[in-house]
């Protein structure tokens, strides 16, 4: 590693030219990278729902639906706007009063239903059918076009419209989430480093290393926008403590080396890659973890948070000594005491450690009754302010047409129409179902298929299936919706085995079940993994086992919280938080550890090694919590999208409170269990006194 740490020094000069020639390329692959704002395009492509959602595609030619209410306005003025929507492009075919019958004739002379389904006092409603799937980019287009051509009497709902608004505001935000991670962390940094010019090399190398993985996403097509959201504050937060180990491994060698910078540095290389490279371990095990999740969501997230580690890991101990030795003079210039000075608790932590463990064990009972109790959402519109345009609109469907969500069912053309009309019957006494909007189920015998137009028919049936629009007043993701959507399955397999019930509701459905499942997957898969690291780390049985009981503990404490303050949370923070809590915080337990071990097997007794191993660490674990607190506070005091802003609350809190776990908690059980530690360890001396 030495030879590593000489070759990096010496080639300091073309490492920074070479990596701001790079940042050109990667900046381009960010810019040309595509987001994906459709959390539900992540479920398994192999359940019903998704399998609908194709067929809809591929044989109908429509894969998104939005419903547009206009109020107030005469018919003859809403048929213009209609005329103007269906030029729209990418807008398939719009659905209305007119689609079936010319507007000389009196709307008294459809069915009952068609008018119910369509009218409502001053307002009417059409069906807006786009021939690009749901979250496309061209459909967003659409929506943004069919807008500018609305004005404040009409209102255009459903997901596509929630897509383009999240997507809007997300834009928008993001690079704001970036400048107040950098100026929180500046602050942060500035007060606890000795230099006021180095917190600024510390995020230009972060950035570098930033850029560069956001880049190399291209590779994978896509990234949610939860990703592309979270993922340049999260590699800020859990990457920074690399740079601030780098730079006190550096000033401590300067001590030894005098003058010789370059050789202090060459040597706090080394150093800092054998330690960084050891503990970025469980980080990116953590986000592996993620991986495992059938929702790919979380593999989107795992996989780019687990690239970002190591590549910050790489500009770590290339670029950032790079900018030092290049910049030594002005950082030299700018060098002061610490701002905060050092916090010295170890002599009470040791003192009281009985007195700790006791409490600690008290506030398992409040953590886990908490963890267990806290209430998630499901409902992506909870996610977004409701002065937006497509939440305003879902309210305005909501309050005039006692309407929240549409259901698509598609079943076997062949089926007969005593069937069809026998199962839209059943459907309609369902529980919250305002309508059952089809051909044959919706005209009835009054009016035959044959005057129906060819292009209408063609949009609701072809040669294999045959489409109907069910409207339902019930919220999506609520207990009700998703036992009409079990009753409104079972009804429809016994008509038609191979029928599918489609929609956002029911694909709401289906991520409730796989997320609830993919919960389990990714805590065991990320517990299990971070106890062999530390097995392997350590050479020891005992102490993964602390260790990870320490942080699970300041994972529950932090996840109970929301029960005691009576906040719903995100339901994506339920699965990954605990995850990246235990990946990012437990290298605080291993640091301290790792001294606690060193002083034991150099004849130490426990009190004393634990003393000094916690005053050793306590000013390293303080900087780096902080530091990822910084990062991630004020995003989630900024960010008007609630499942952003509901993570970084979670992971900054999370932050805070395994910090506290660690250097409060940890010291206790180390002392408590120190028989037990070395006689399951490799590396004590069995013959120790206490």
């Amino acid at each position: 590693m030495k030879a590593l740490g000489k070759a990096i020094v010496k080639a300091r000069y073309l490492i920074l030219i070479l990596s701001v020639v790079l940042l050109i390329p990667a900046g381009i692959a960010y810019v040309n990278t595509r987001v994906n704002y459709d959390i539900l395009s992540y479920l398994p492509g192999d359940i019903d729902t998704m399998v609908g959602q194709d067929i809809l595609v591929d044989q109908f030619g429509t894969g998104a639906f939005s419903m547009y209410m206009v109020q107030g306005m005469e018919y003859k003025d809403v048929a213009k706007i209609k005329e103007k929507i269906e030029l729209v492009e990418h807008v398939k075919s719009v659905i209305w009063y007119d689609s079936f019958m010319d507007l000389s004739v009196p709307v008294e002379f459809l069915p009952e239903e068609l008018t119910d389904a369509f009218n409502n006092g001053d307002c009417t409603l059409m069906v807006i059918m786009y021939d690009t799937t749901m979250s496309a980019d061209e459909t967003m287009q659409a929506v943004t076009e069919i807008r500018r051509l609305s004005d404040q009497q009409c209102f255009l709902s459903g997901m596509s419209a929630i897509v383009t608004d999240t997507k809007e505001l997300c834009d928008a935000e993001t690079p704001i989430y970036v400048l107040i991670a950098v100026l929180l962390s500046v602050l942060v940094l500035s007060l606890t480093m000795d230099s006021y010019i180095i917190p600024l090399f510390f995020l230009l190398s972060i950035g570098m290393a930033i850029i560069f993985n956001l880049g190399t996403n291209l590779v994978m097509g896509e990234i949610s926008y939860v990703t592309k959201a979270l993922a340049a504050v999260l590699q800020l937060g859990v990457t920074m403590d690399y740079s601030i180990f780098l730079w006190h491994s550096y000033e401590e060698f300067q001590k030894e080396h005098k003058e010789d910078k370059k050789k202090a540095m060459a040597d706090a290389i080394s150093a800092t890659f054998s330690s960084v490279a050891g503990s970025s371990v469980t980080t990116v095990a953590g986000f592996i973890a993620l991986c495992f999740m059938s929702f790919t969501l979380g593999l989107d997230l795992g996989v780019v948070m687990a690239k970002g580690v190591v590549i910050g890991v790489i500009c770590c101990v290339t670029v950032l000594p790079s900018l030092i030795l290049v910049f030594d003079r002005l950082i030299e210039k700018t060098k002061h005491k610490p701002l905060i000075p050092q916090i010295d608790i170890s002599g009470f932590v040791v003192k009281h450690y009985k007195l700790l463990a006791v409490l600690f064990l008290f506030l398992w009972i409040p953590a886990v009754i908490g963890y267990q109790r806290t209430d998630v959402y499901y409902n992506l519109d909870s996610t977004l302010p409701e002065t937006l345009p497509g939440v305003a609109s879902n309210q305005a469907l909501n309050d005039k047409f006692h309407m929240n969500t549409m259901h698509i069912i598609l079943a076997d053309s062949s089926m007969e129409q005593k069937d069809v009309q026998k199962m839209t019957d059943e459907m309609k006494q369902v529980d919250g179902i305002k309508a059952v909007l089809g051909l044959e189920s919706m005209l009835g015998p009054a009016i035959p298929v044959d005057f129906i137009p060819e292009d209408l028919t063609a949009d609701l049936k072809n040669e294999n299936y045959q489409m109907m629009l069910l409207t339902s007043e019930y919220p999506v993701a609520s207990d009700e919706v998703n036992e009409q959507c079990e009753i409104l399955n079972r009804i429809l397999k016994s008509y038609d085995e191979k029928g599918l019930l489609i929609g956002e509701a029911p694909c709401t459905k289906d991520l409730i079940e796989i997320t609830n499942t993919d919960f389990n997957t990714v805590n065991t898969v990320s517990i299990g993994v971070i106890l062999v690291i530390i097995a392997f780390v350590f050479g020891s049985v005992s102490l993964p086992v602390i260790l990870v009981f320490v942080i699970e503990f300041a994972i529950y404490l932090n996840m109970g919280i929301p029960y005691y303050t009576n906040t719903t949370i995100p339901f994506i923070a339920s699965i990954v938080i605990g995850t990246i809590q235990l990946g990012s915080t437990i290298d605080y337990a291993i640091l301290m550890t790792n001294r606690y071990k060193l002083e034991r097997s150099s004849g130490a007794d426990k009190k004393t090694a634990v003393g000094i191993a916690h005053k050793a660490s306590l000013q390293s674990i303080f900087v780096s919590a902080m530091s990822f607190f910084a990062a991630t506070f004020g995003v989630g005091v900024y960010s008007d999208i609630d499942m952003i802003s509901s993570l970084c609350t979670l992971m900054a809190r999370g932050a805070i409170i395994s910090m506290f776990t660690v250097l409060l908690v940890l010291p206790s059980m180390l002392i408590l269990f120190d028989g037990l530690i070395r006689h399951t360890s490799l590396g004590f001396r069995k013959k120790q006194g206490g």
